[in-house]
């Protein structure tokens, strides 16, 4: 079993969440792997730039996320347990661009609502829920 550890963002700008497109057409959030000596929050910081070119100013942090899941290698399955750390993020406005090189065919701001019901996977669906509480508690400007 191979343990990876990841942190991303829920980046809002007004009324709406940053997700991205991936080939395969499902949607989710920008996120990835902890390099060197990065603190969570850097790792966030710098996937998010670098999945979708947006400015953004860290607000807080969320919670994390485990779940497992197998990959092919070399025709070897490789089980994985991932650990991913989400930070609630503001975007400076809402200029965003999908990193293709990485698979993603777009990058945009949706609406609360379409977030929810376009994440792929549900333990993003649950991370968004509770983003969408503390922006509405707090009325971030």
């Amino acid at each position: 079993m191979i343990n990876e550890v990841s942190a991303g963002g829920i980046v809002f700008f007004k009324n709406s969440i940053l997700m991205l497109k991936k080939f395969n057409g499902d949607w989710v959030l920008p996120k990835g792997r902890v390099e060197g000596h990065e603190s969570l929050k850097e790792t966030a910081l710098r996937e998010v730039y670098e999945e979708t070119k947006a400015k953004v100013t860290p607000i807080k942090y969320l919670g994390k996320i485990n779940y497992e899941f197998s990959r092919t290698c070399y025709l070897d399955k490789i089980h994985i347990r991932k650990e991913v750390h989400w930070y609630l993020m503001m975007a400076r406005n809402m200029t965003c661009t999908a990193q293709k090189n990485e698979g993603f065919v777009d990058a945009k701001f949706l609406s609360f609502e379409r977030s929810l019901v376009l994440a792929r996977y549900d333990d993003e669906r649950k991370i968004i829920k509770k983003a969408l509480e503390d922006i509405k508690f707090h009325s971030y400007k």
